[in-house]
């Protein structure tokens, strides 16, 4: 499971450091400026979220500090709900069971919310296995 998240991370994350080659970029970006109030520039709070997914990627990957990426991971997750309350004319379809397609992007991630909070009970305190199953 840290690998493939991982790999998740790193690849949406590195995305971001190309103009245009993410397909979350406006939505992203509008969801950083209200959750910010506008008081960081965005160019500069885009970059700090594909800097913030690629090492998160990247510790994942690697297995190193396990429980502190996993745990920035489940920062992240919190935030990437925030557009079905900020923006819900682009969340949802007719009714609040009808998502968009960008609604599905969202809520797709409860998939790896859930895979984290698995690690994160595996992986304890200090990142170490706390059952040896």
């Amino acid at each position: 499971m840290l690998f493939s998240i991982g790999v998740v991370y790193l690849w949406f994350g590195l995305l971001k450091f190309f103009p245009a080659l993410s397909p979350a970029e406006e939505l992203a970006k509008n969801t950083i400026n209200q959750l910010t109030f506008g008081y960081i520039p965005i160019d500069i709070s885009y970059f700090m979220l594909a800097v913030w997914e690629t090492a998160v990627g990247a510790l994942l990957l690697f297995g190193l500090y396990k429980r502190t990426a996993i745990i920035l991971a489940l920062v992240h997750m919190f935030f990437t709900f925030m557009p079905l309350v900020l923006f819900p004319d682009v969340s949802f379809a007719d009714s609040p069971f009808s998502f968009t397609i960008v609604g599905q992007y969202i809520i797709k991630n409860i998939i790896i919310v859930s895979a984290l909070f698995l690690l994160l009970k595996r992986y304890g305190k200090r990142g170490y296995r706390a059952s040896k199953a």
